[in-house]
């Protein structure tokens, strides 16, 4: 089994089912908001599994940038493509100004610099008119897409969205495979020996960073746009802490990691109660119907059985599998 043949497939299969999915009876807007979050975690991992930059303040590109597109929107009555590049872009600035304020610390302080200014954007937003504070930024219009399609047709908002979402998932892939993305691995492996290539590694973190930035700042554009709104929950540290759980659940450094693992938690959190429903139905047992009221707790429960069962994540496992699988098969 090669894994280079497997990867296409595998894509593909993931591509065709959810350009199925409406017609199968899947709601469009909770998959929708489950590409988003696909979206924030696979920037995540750009910048943690490629990279090797622990960031605890990745709410504040995807709540940022939401607040701007949402703004953009709803008050100054720019059409959507606009909003979601002003809060791409509010992405990208935010990045470079924690980037360039980050970078040149390591390992925890880095981690806890960007947690700091995150805490920092969140405060800022609680009290900022524009966002509407504890209420949030509520009723932002899906508009016209260039003008022509209108966006209001969940149908239509689905396909518009799933384009966007592939889009950005292929550039990250373009450039983990690119000269610049093997930067950034030898950096994650040995900054030392990079440094002594002669690569200013400070610049190259902080493009990948940026890079990131904007990515997640997409996918909090584009989940405003979808919803409606932007709170405060979008900017808020334990919205970090989401997307650790998601890239580590999935597996780290890997491209399909960040896929399964926003897959598992908004799943988990969303359905958890239907779940726990089926399973005092099941078993009788009453205790499963308070499952809805304990999603922290399963999360937290799904995290610890992942980092003691298999620390390399779902994907991370798999791929290890089919690796062993085929080191044995060519021996033989």
């Amino acid at each position: 089994m090669n894994l280079k043949n497997i990867a296409p497939f595998g894509y593909g299969l993931l591509l065709l089912g959810l350009l199925v999915a409406p017609f199968l009876g899947a709601y469009p807007v909770f998959v929708m908001k489950l590409m988003c979050f696909a979206l924030f975690a696979a920037a995540f991992n750009l910048l943690l599994g490629f990279t090797g930059l622990l960031s605890f303040g990745h709410a504040a590109f995807l709540g940022g940038a939401a607040y701007v597109a949402g703004h953009a929107i709803k008050v100054w009555g720019l059409t959507p493509e606009v909003g979601l590049l002003l809060g791409t872009a509010g992405g990208a600035l935010l990045g470079l100004l924690f980037g360039w304020l980050a970078i040149r610390r390591q390992g925890i302080y880095f981690s806890m610099i960007t947690l700091a200014l995150a805490q920092m954007l969140f405060f800022a937003c609680l009290q900022a008119k524009f966002t509407g504070g504890e209420d949030g930024l509520q009723g932002v219009p899906r508009g016209k897409l260039f003008g022509a399609i209108d966006l209001k047709n969940d149908l239509v908002m689905y396909y518009v969205a799933l384009v966007i979402v592939v889009a950005a998932f292929l550039l990250i892939v373009r450039t983990i495979h690119s000269p610049f993305g093997q930067v950034l691995k030898g950096i994650k492996e040995n900054e030392p020996r990079a440094i002594s290539l002669g690569y200013d590694t400070h610049r190259f973190k902080l493009l990948a960073f940026v890079l990131s930035a904007a990515l997640a700042g997409l996918a909090g554009s584009l989940k405003t746009v979808v919803l409606g709104f932007a709170t405060l929950s979008d900017v808020h540290w334990t919205a970090s802490g989401q997307v650790i759980l998601m890239t580590l659940v999935g597996g780290l450094g890997t491209l399909s990691g960040p896929l399964i693992g926003s897959a598992v938690v908004v799943m988990l959190e969303n359905k958890i109660g239907e779940f726990g429903n089926l399973l005092a139905a099941l078993t009788s047992v009453e205790w499963f119907k308070t499952l809805g009221e304990s999603v922290t707790m399963v999360t937290g429960l799904i995290f610890v059985i992942c980092v003691l069962a298999f620390r390399r994540g779902i994907m991370g496992e798999i791929i290890a599998w089919l690796a062993a699988r085929r080191a044995v098969g060519s021996r033989h």
